[in-house]
């Protein structure tokens, strides 16, 4: 007896993926079938002696083809009903022409929102102008993507000609370059200093500092490669020179931070229903961790929908040709602008285990130097300026290259080069609603975690200070507390960013909470200095002084910006390992360099804002003019303080008080003498 039917699927296919092993258990069965058969006629046989061999092989082929019978009932295709048919033709229409009715559609949607737009602008250009931007941008990148993705052997054999030329005469071209880069340097320190004054050549001379001692201390001196570097200084300085020094882009950032502002204030919503009314009480608890899980949502939602991979993609591809960098760590940094310094490896993690220490390092450096955008807003609620904030994420990124290639340069052959088709990790949620639900659950950890470090680490600072100034009392000095050691500690290097100098032992006092702590701690401290100013009053109490200026504020901003501390140490190593496990002695053997490296790139940062920060986009006159006389060295004459000292002086020949508004003083008014040189009647 033989069994030749082989197995179909439900819908009556042959499965042949699997027929051979249903052919073998098949036979497996029917040979134990045969089997218990067989033993079930010889007890029979030894019980009654009367059972018939010959009948009960017959039972048991016919029992077989009633079997074989209804399994072919069973799979004889079943009648369909007039409203499945006419489904089953609509779906094999559209399978036909999907691409067609796509376009179709696509096609409609895109008209419609252009309609909206223009009239939009019709109605008020004014207010439709972002809108108008935004569509205009996104318009230039769709068809840059097509021309690219379509065309891009004709661009690169149409641009091959230059680049011949250029690796020719790259000998002397480049020290063309060098020399014309040194002279527009020194052109502009000399113009800026004569404009600004020269607090400027202090932030440019730490920004020489930096590169020195990293250059010193390096892994291998003689191996530096000097490209990513002086590339990572220069993207450095353009941002910040199109930031901070012109009016349009300083806007643009303005707008930004607003506009984000005015999103994570969507989570007062959520918090409301969840805590009541009151929940501003408690405003770290109920107020600025909701703002972490409501971005983190977000986040999420723009990964699933690819935006976020797209705008990695763009930023990461644009360092890795200015700069030199490999295609894995051009990425990463970019990734870092908007996530996590443990989440932006796994853009890359499938090429984790080809990367060199080099790139290893550049890693963990650009995870150091910046700060993700969940916490950002937490940042931001505190008081902190969204706008200086969103400059220096982007800012550091370049700059955690730069310094990583400087402090740790690359000795290997990196294996994931230019030439390599890098694909970014996919979003894995289903839709929208998935995505935010898994973005709302990532969070937990990472609010658990902001939560119970800042509830330890302020205990510990209070008990830390207790001891210290206990022991500080036995030698008649009660006022010695953790602070005040950072403070010493970290002076010079504040000063040598561009902070006025009464001011730079209050940065080095946030520098050391944000090394040793954590940067929430830091930005805190610095929140109530900001506050401190915004209100007046006195700047000294008791010899303390209780705010800063608004220059060394925005420093200091710049200087906080990163999760460089001891605490985060642990956290990359556990995250790195856990995605990269074979790296795990590279890991350990680096992070502590890699710190360093993202401690020095944001107070590299801090150095070009020093180099760049105009009080007048952002300083009213009272408030300068109040800063200007507060501190000692600031500059005798430049073009905003002699025209606020004029707009008050033409204010008072109109007016019959000695004071014309009430937020100018006195000190103002002497320090408007002496830079007019007006005559004694003003005065």
């Amino acid at each position: 007896m033989e069994l030749k039917e082989t197995n179909r699927d439900p819908s009556g296919a042959h499965n042949f993926a699997f027929q051979n092993d249903s052919e073998s258990v098949d036979a497996t069965n029917l040979k134990g079938l045969g089997d218990s058969s067989q033993k079930i006629k010889n007890s029979q046989n030894k019980r009654t002696g009367h059972t018939n061999q010959g009948d009960e092989d017959i039972n048991i082929e016919s029992d077989l083809r009633e079997n074989k019978h209804a399994a072919v009932d069973e799979e004889q295709p079943r009648l369909k009903g007039p409203l499945e048919k006419n489904y089953d033709k609509i779906c094999f229409f559209y399978k036909k022409h999907e691409f067609r009715i796509q376009c179709v559609t696509y096609g409609i949607l895109i008209t419609a929102y252009l309609a909206g737009v223009i009239a939009a602008c019709i109605l008020n250009f004014q207010r439709a102008l972002p809108l108008f931007i935004i569509t205009v941008v996104a318009i230039f990148f769709i068809f840059w993507d097509f021309l690219v993705a379509t065309y891009e052997d004709k661009i690169t054999e149409f641009f091959s000609p230059g680049e011949r030329y250029l690796k020719k005469k790259w000998f002397w071209l480049k020290w063309v370059f060098r020399a014309a880069l040194v002279i527009t340097v020194i052109c502009w320190l000399i113009f800026d200093t004569m404009e600004q004054g020269s607090r400027q050549l202090i932030s440019f001379g730490g920004l020489v500092m930096y590169v020195l001692l990293m250059f010193i201390f390096s892994k291998y001196p003689t191996r530096v490669v000097w490209r990513p570097v002086l590339s990572g200084i220069g993207m450095q300085f353009i941002l910040g020179l199109l930031i901070l020094r012109t009016k349009v882009g300083f806007d643009i950032f303005n707008w930004l931070g607003i506009q984000i502002q005015t999103l994570l204030e969507y989570s007062d919503a959520g918090a409301m229903f969840v805590f009541g009314e009151n929940y501003k009480d408690h405003f770290f608890a109920f107020k600025v961790l909701p703002i972490v899980i409501f971005f983190s949502t977000v986040v999420s939602i723009l990964y699933h929908v690819g935006f976020m991979q797209w705008l990695v993609g763009k930023v990461g591809w644009i360092m890795q040709i200015f700069m030199g960098t490999t295609p894995v760590e051009s990425l990463v940094a970019a990734g870092n602008i908007f996530v996590g310094q443990t989440e932006s490896p796994l853009l890359v993690r499938p090429y984790l285990p080809y990367i060199t220490r080099s790139e290893l390092h550049a890693i963990m450096t650009a995870g150091f130097s910046t700060i993700a955008g969940s916490v950002l807003g937490a940042y931001i609620s505190f008081g902190v300026s969204s706008s200086h904030l969103l400059t220096a994420s982007v800012m550091s990124a370049p700059a955690s290259l730069a310094t990583s290639k400087l402090f740790w340069p690359e000795t290997e052959e990196p294996l994931v080069t230019l030439g390599s088709s890098l694909e970014l990790a996919k979003s894995e949620s289903r839709s929208l609603l998935e995505a935010a639900s898994q973005g709302a659950s990532a969070s937990i950890g990472l609010v658990a975690n902001i939560a119970v470090n800042l509830i330890s680490f302020v205990a510990l600072l209070t008990f830390l200070d207790s001891a210290l100034s206990w022991l500080g009392n036995l030698f008649d000095y009660p006022q010695l507390n953790f602070e005040n050691i950072c403070a010493y500690v970290f002076m010079p290097f504040s000063f040598m960013m561009g902070v006025d100098w009464e001011d730079s032992f209050l940065v080095g006092g946030l520098l050391g909470y944000k090394t040793f702590f954590n940067e929430f701690l830091a930005y805190e401290r610095l929140s109530k200095l900001i506050h401190n100013r915004e209100k007046g009053g006195s700047m000294y109490i008791n010899g303390v002084k209780q705010y800063m200026t608004v220059r060394s504020e925005v420093i200091a901003t710049y200087a906080l910006c990163g999760f460089a501390n001891f605490g985060s140490l642990g956290l990359v190593i556990g995250g790195l390992t856990s995605i990269a496990p074979s790296k795990k002695k590279e890991i350990v053997d680096g992070v502590f360099r890699a710190m360093i490296a993202g401690t020095v790139a944001c107070f590299m940062t801090a150095c070009v804002a020093g180099m760049l920060t105009v009080p007048s986009l952002e300083v009213p006159c009272h408030v300068l003019l109040r800063n200007a006389s507060n501190s000692t060295d600031f500059p005798a004459k430049t073009v905003k303080l002699v025209e606020c000292c004029q707009q008050l002086f033409t204010s008072a020949n109109n007016s019959e008080k000695i004071f014309p508004e009430a937020n100018y003083n006195s000190s103002s008014w002497k320090l408007c003498c002496q830079i007019l040189g007006q005559p004694a009647f003003h005065c």
